[in-house]
């Protein structure tokens, strides 16, 4: 009864994340079997559909299920994945904003210039919601609210997390992914440093994880720091599981700017719109004595790209002030983080993501999100020749939330622990004739002694573009990952981290998160995987109870579609917050516009590739990078 009148009354309180919720749905979904206790808040409100498009996401889901998108023709999979993406707009979008909340306090007020400017906080990109999206508000959610709540604390302990860390996740062998390079893993953490983080977790009262016999674990108990509470949570409020993002949900890149008014400040040169060199990896620094290379999660990858893109960010000014010298610095300073951060989302768009999903329908896909299906030859030479996002692709369409307030989701964080990708070990070479330079460790290479590892850039960046990164599979996670040892000398075991976190954030089980995202369920573990050895495995781990498998562990057990480094299951987050990250943000639709990013800020775009950055800041890599047609594909090896 209790979960039933926190539903029912959930439109009718102060909302979290937006001052101006969707309407309620006319029509309620019917619960799914063993929930019928629970209402569920129909996604999508006010996304309506006509008939006709009713019918082809119906029969595209039908095709899915009969043949698999991946498995029919480029043009028929292409159509079936824009039924796929339809209904789970309508249906897999809601709002936690409209649970009961305590606050936040609402945003600043409307600060000057903002149509034509990024905020630092994230407000004001929908001037109707100024707090949508803004650090420091709700993760969303991909499935309905009914479906969200916490695990209590017997279920998060069900199978033992370390138990299914050491059985299933522990790297036997280094399973590699050779159609990539260890750029995909880097840039990988470079984007979640921009999206998203529950910040820090409280010290006392976390997860204490008992050991089987025979576990070498360094300390006498392993213990996990429970994820942050939710401070606008009411006292003694039992509904579906809140957290707060504390950086912004917007693509932004935040991890360079920083989320408010102080970091900005920090970074900045005060001159010609520019930013200063600083230790890198993490936002800019603004406490006294702050020491960013002590920051979870500070690694080589993280310094080469961010150090990257502020050089970008430099090399944009100068462009810029060669055609607006009348310009201040100010005004350099936004323009420039305008287009950088637009440059950083259409690489993620177009290079990063079909390279790690290479399959030809998904790469026609998604780069029909930045360019449409009218190519990217013809939106160069003419512009946008159609309002469609779907002929011209969703830069300069119209912004669309469709009904439901955005923000990044808890479901979209859990497919992206993508752990497997970083390898344990790293050769270090000379771009000059390929020959060793030093063999280093994942640790050696993390936290502050990233910062003393004395080799040119140029050779970093030929070193990580020139290995492969792992396979996100099972029995491929790194060891050193668990048992990372904290920049505070807390030793972790981020895979069994990794399954407590979806536990108690209310993400469900693989089974169950199938489900609701409108796939079949695996019928048994031998349907899970292809591996009859692994689906033993799953069996003995989980106690042949397939419905207690976690979303992790099914995802990376399950068979793959081609070119595909992670499972389809995950892929259906993508087909959707891929795509409502660039349409909810007016400074990719409405505003992706000369008035606001200049004509030569929209060539800039247009014209660059991760490629082009690099060679702009160090030609000399050129010969590695001679027809390699995407930078996150295994770059050329010098001649010894």
């Amino acid at each position: 009864m209790r979960h039933r009148q926190i539903l029912r009354t959930a439109a009718r309180v102060t909302p979290a994340t937006s001052p101006a919720p969707a309407p309620e749905t006319t029509r309620a979904a019917v619960p799914p079997a063993g929930r019928a206790g629970r209402e569920r808040p129909v996604a999508g409100a006010g996304y309506r559909r006509s008939w006709f498009w009713t019918a082809y996401d119906a029969l595209a889901e039908l095709l899915d299920h009969r043949f698999g998108w991946d498995r029919l023709p480029t043009p028929l999979g292409l159509a079936v994945l824009v039924g796929i993406r339809n209904r789970l707009r309508k249906r897999n979008l809601y709002d936690p904003g409209r649970l009961p909340a305590i606050g936040p306090p609402p945003p600043a007020p409307d600060p000057a210039g903002h149509d034509v400017r990024r905020t630092a906080n994230g407000s004001y990109n929908d001037v109707d919601r100024p707090a949508m999206g803004m650090a420091g508000t709700r993760f969303g959610r991909n499935v309905p609210l009914d479906h969200a709540y916490a695990e209590p604390p017997e279920r998060v302990m069900t199978p033992n997390p370390r138990l299914v860390s050491r059985r299933l996740m522990t790297r036997t062998r280094f399973q590699p992914a050779r159609t990539l390079n260890v750029l995909a893993a880097a840039w990988l953490q470079f984007m979640i440093r921009d999206w998203f983080s529950h910040g820090s977790s409280p010290s006392e009262d976390p997860w204490t994880i008992p050991l089987e016999p025979g576990d070498d674990w360094p300390e006498p108990l392993l213990t996990i720091p429970r994820v942050p509470p939710d401070p606008t949570r009411p006292p003694g409020y039992d509904g579906p599981a809140t957290s707060l993002n504390t950086l912004t949900h917007w693509w932004d890149l935040s991890l360079v700017y920083g989320t408010s008014d102080e970091e900005q400040r920090a970074i900045r040169t005060g001159s010609a719109g520019k930013i200063r060199p600083r230790p890198s990896g993490v936002r800019a620094m603004t406490g006294p004595g702050s020491d960013p290379a002590r920051e979870p999660g500070f690694w080589l990858g993280l310094v080469m790209l961010q150090g990257l893109f502020e050089r970008e960010h430099n090399a944009i000014c100068d462009r810029l002030h060669a055609d607006f010298p009348a310009w201040g610095d100010d005004e350099l300073f936004e323009r420039a983080r305008l287009i950088n951060a637009a440059l950083v989302a259409k690489i993620h768009t177009v290079e990063w993501t079909p390279a790690i999903i290479s399959h030809p329908t998904a790469v026609v896909g998604l780069r029909a999100n930045w360019w449409g299906l009218a190519s990217e030859r013809l939106r160069k030479a003419v512009g946008r020749i159609s309002r469609s996002e779907a002929i011209s692709g969703i830069p300069g369409s119209p912004t669309d939330h469709f009904g439901v307030p955005y923000s990044l989701t808890e479901e979209f964080t859990a497919v992206y622990r993508m752990h497997p990708l970083i390898p344990d070990d790293y050769s270090l070479r000379s771009l000059r004739d390929d020959s060793a330079i030093q063999q280093y460790s994942l640790r050696e290479l993390s936290g502050p002694a990233a910062l003393t590892i004395a080799v040119p850039a140029a050779d970093l960046l030929y070193s990580f573009g020139t290995e492969h990164p792992g396979a996100i599979v099972l029995h491929n996670f790194p060891r050193l990952l668990q048992e990372f040892v904290r920049p505070d000398g807390r030793v972790m075991d981020l895979a069994a981290t990794d399954l407590i976190r979806c536990r108690e954030l209310g993400v469900p089980r693989y089974n169950e998160f199938r489900r609701l995202l409108h796939l079949p369920p695996a019928c048994g573990f031998d349907s899970l995987t292809d591996d009859p050895a692994l689906a033993a495995e799953l069996r003995e781990v989980y106690a042949d109870r397939l419905e207690d498998v976690d979303l992790i562990t099914g995802m990376f057990a399950e068979r793959r579609p081609q070119g595909f480094a992670f499972s389809d299951t995950a892929f259906r987050v993508f087909v959707l917050m891929a795509s409502r990250r660039l349409n909810s943000d007016r400074f990719f639709t409405t505003d992706y516009a000369e008035r606001v990013y200049t004509g030569v800020g929209l060539d800039w775009i247009a014209e660059s590739s991760l490629a082009s950055v690099i060679l702009r800041h160090h030609p000399e890599l050129r010969p590695a990078l001679h027809r390699v047609a995407n930078a996150f594909a295994p770059w050329r090896r010098a001649a010894a």
